[in-house]
């Protein structure tokens, strides 16, 4: 009987519980949605059928209310919906909305303090010093290296497709190779060849990064969800296989490079600059790490494994997306992909026929075909951030209090037609001088304000290269009937279900 009585308390007790807890929003006088116990708005990724992005855009499809709560599971939410308020919160107010209210844990693992992860002084202090790394000067100087990845591409297309007629290839595959070697040589300074040599140890690594085990997932649902749950884990030593490979990678690397006094034009070698100097040189043309600190280090070996990872994490996904649904937004679109043609064709003649950096900067039409790839695909569906302090909602009596996790779907915005009119057709003259006829603010693809996306410039180059390739040495075939790409359930960014099927043939 005591058993039964026990029992019934328990139930009782996780009933008030949960009630209490999903009622948050209307005790503190916000409108609400996504209030399914206990999953909340995660209740269709819990069963299978949508990502975490997709929820989170069913979400803001679901109301018209400029702040509406929701709970991520057992965690209140605020999901802002209206752009204005949105691009303040990261620009304007960022002051009382600087961190991302995600896991980091800088003394105790020190891997976790990446500069996406990174808050408050800490995070202001990295970003200062590592925004030199990023200039035009230093990303010209990496073009070359960049370039020879494309021509890999090219090479291993040209190898797969008929001397005549045309074949139908799995264009996000290749890209996604071109993507970890660019990141392989261009950031992590090592000498990778994916398409010829699909087990090389950058690979593994990516593979294990990819995995969507159980281990996995709920390691990232306590990163984002619950960093308190992913500190307890990382205490009790349960470790991360990828985590320790690209820790003992880098370890190797730094040690290698250091030791033999090797020099390279790689982010890498701007990080050692850091490490050993404590600052990245200004001069462009300045590569040499050389400590002149009398041995001194500003920065650790696993703070630099931290950004390397960030690094990784941030731009494969990224590029490889971004470039692949470019190229199937071109097969379904034929005027714009004439236009990008002969953007691409006037930018190299205008370089003495070189596929330079210059090329790359004069290449303004792709430039608006990616930012339209960019709104329709955003590679991260939502934003978060987390409330500093106390912050007043403009017109209205409601106040977001301190500690409250912000979400802001991007995806949403991006395709709501109050902002982008037509937002499901493919229109990159948007983006052009003389035709703009979009909410400037609702455009958030790498976030905005002091905290947008370090290596937006570089991700941007490193698709326009692939894009470019393509188009100058191949003849892609247009789609007879237009077809929007179906998004699986997994992953934090949009992954395609089925692939991005596009159809090439050698140029004529």
């Amino acid at each position: 009987m005591i058993v039964i009585y026990l029992l019934i308390s328990a139930v009782t007790l996780l009933y008030v519980y949960l009630k209490y807890t999903f009622s948050y929003w209307d005790r503190k006088g916000f409108p609400s949605t996504g209030v399914s116990i206990p999953f909340g708005a995660l209740d269709s990724v819990t069963k299978g059928k949508r990502s975490f992005g997709l929820a989170i855009y069913d979400m803001y499809k679901a109301t018209k209310e400029p702040v509406v709560g929701l709970y991520l599971t057992l965690r209140p939410a605020l999901l802002v919906r209206d752009a204005q308020l949105a691009h303040d919160i990261l620009v304007k107010d960022f002051s009382k909305f600087h961190d991302r209210g995600v896991y980091v844990d800088e003394e105790n693992d020190p891997m976790s303090a990446g500069l996406f992860q990174m808050e408050g002084a800490n995070w202001r202090a990295l970003r200062t010093k590592l925004t030199p790394s990023f200039t035009s000067g230093k990303l010209k100087a990496m073009f070359e290296t960049s370039d020879s990845v494309g021509d890999k591409l090219v090479s291993t297309i040209k190898a797969d497709l008929p001397e005549t007629g045309s074949k139908e290839i799995d264009i996000k595959s290749l890209m996604s190779t071109y993507a970890i070697d660019i990141i392989a040589t261009s950031i992590f300074g090592l000498d990778v060849d994916s398409f010829a040599d699909p087990n090389n140890e950058f690979l593994a690594i990516s593979k294990k990064i990819n995995r969507l085990n159980f281990q996995d997932i709920v390691r990232g649902a306590a990163l984002f969800l619950y960093p308190g749950l992913e500190k307890f884990f990382v205490r009790i030593g349960w470790k991360q296989e990828a985590n320790e490979m690209m820790r003992e990678l880098a370890h190797r690397t730094v040690d290698l490079r250091e030791k033999n006094n090797i020099v390279r034009k790689d982010l890498l070698q701007l990080l050692l600059q850091l490490r050993n100097q404590g600052q990245v040189n200004t001069d462009d043309n300045v590569w040499t790490a050389e400590s002149t600190k009398n041995g001194v280090k500003s920065m650790s070996k696993d703070l630099i494994a931290g950004q390397l990872f960030l690094f990784y994490a941030a731009g494969f996904e990224t590029t490889a997306s971004t470039a692949s649904f470019t190229l199937y937004e071109l097969t379904q679109n034929p005027e714009v992909m004439e236009k990008a043609k002969e953007d691409v064709h006037n930018a190299i003649e205008k370089n003495g026929g070189k596929l330079n950096y210059d090329a790359i900067a004069d290449m303004k039409y792709l430039e608006a075909c990616i930012m339209e790839t960019a709104r329709k695909y955003p590679a991260l569906p939502f934003l978060n951030r987390i409330c500093t302090q106390d912050f007043s909602v403009p017109d209205s009596n409601k106040v977001i209090k301190k500690g409250t996790q912000i979400i802001i779907s991007l995806l949403g915005m991006h395709l709501d037609s109050e902002y982008f009119p037509d937002p499901i057709s493919y229109q990159p003259e948007r983006y052009l001088e003389d035709n703009k006829n979009y909410n400037k603010a609702a455009y958030m693809p790498f976030g905005e304000g002091p905290r947008m996306c370090i290596g937006a410039r570089m991700g941007k180059v490193n698709v326009k290269i692939a894009i470019a390739k393509v188009l100058s040495n191949f003849d892609l075939e247009i789609r007879k009937e237009k077809q929007e790409i179906e998004f699986g359930i997994h992953g934090v960014t949009l992954m395609p279900k089925h692939g991005v099927p596009i159809r090439l043939s050698l140029k004529k």
